[in-house]
């Protein structure tokens, strides 16, 4: 059934769902829910744009049958850490390319995917404030990397000044590309450092801190391919470097009259869940960041 032209904002979040189908059906669902949940604020009253809409809720009826068992489907927290994890591992990988001056097809539509999966993300609630920055961050360099490409302009590579900067995110029905973006970026380069949590607000690029390519998982999707990319290119593991562990937390008994509210214990119950979510992808650092987090919050009742 043809998308209606009312709910074209919503027609790349559906063909990324169309590929993941196979490939990792849980992304390919809540890929599905946010397309229904936005397509229902964008027009569930037209003939045609209900029609379509009911088409979709069965078809994510069905899927949900079908992964009734999958802990992705049945936890919130474990479905928001696989779509976090999928869309940070798209990211990393294409921000490793881009550092590395390593322009193609298959790593702007990484840099592209993982923005509109962290959309998706809004489905299990309000997005980080990191997550919105690496979303605005990854939309504007597939837009800039695009276009210096088509217009035979050899794109500046890791985070540039954007300040000012818009971009088009309009992307080719056909082509995975955007249809217009800016191509010539500030040429002043500034300095980044710092761990992202230290992050400038997202409406200021001028000092954008992207967290670097390096400490990317060593499985990264370069088996994402874009229709029209050759061989895409595998990114080189590289050493990764440990977190130091707050000393102060071994110590795992709680301090004084520490009450501990349900919140406490889910927000505990999701930083443990994303360290395992994080150690299938051999992310070290970020499992052990995530457990301290839970071991801070439930041994002072502090974030």
């Amino acid at each position: 059934m043809a998308l209606p032209s009312q709910l074209k904002p919503i027609q790349h979040h559906l063909r990324t769902a169309q590929e993941h189908e196979k490939r990792d059906p849980v992304v390919a669902y809540y890929c599905r829910l946010y397309a229904m949940q936005t397509g229902m604020k964008l027009d569930s009253k037209t003939p045609e744009c209900r029609k379509f809409l009911v088409k979709l809720m069965d078809q994510l009826e069905m899927m949900k049958k079908e992964l009734s068992d999958n802990e992705s489907m049945t936890q919130e927290i474990v479905g928001n850490a696989h779509i976090e994890n999928y869309a940070l591992k798209m990211f990393l990988y294409a921000d490793s390319e881009d550092r590395s001056g390593r322009f193609h097809k298959n790593m702007i539509k990484s840099f592209y995917t993982s923005s509109l999966l962290f959309d998706v993300l809004s489905v299990f609630g309000e997005l980080s404030d990191e997550n919105i920055q690496h979303r605005k961050y990854a939309k504007w360099k597939a837009a800039y990397i695009h276009n210096c490409l088509k217009n035979g302009e050899t794109p500046q590579p890791g985070p540039i000044g954007m300040e000012g900067e818009a971009y088009d995110d309009e992307f080719g029905a056909e082509g995975g590309g955007p249809s217009e973006a800016p191509h010539n970026p500030p040429q002043s380069q500034p300095s980044f450092h710092g761990h992202p949590s230290n992050q400038p607000p997202a409406s200021n690029f001028s000092n954008i801190q992207i967290p670097p390519g390096s400490h990317a998982p060593a499985n990264t999707p370069a088996e994402i391919p874009h229709p029209e990319a050759a061989q895409p290119v595998k990114p080189v593991p590289v050493p990764r470097t440990m977190p130091v562990v707050d000393p102060s937390l071994l110590n795992n008994t709680q301090e004084g009259d520490v009450r501990l509210t349900p919140e406490d214990f889910t927000r505990a119950q999701k930083y443990c869940k994303y360290a395992g979510s994080a150690l299938q992808y051999e992310d070290v650092g970020t499992a052990i960041q995530n457990l301290q987090k839970a071991l801070k919050l439930l041994t002072t009742g502090k974030e």
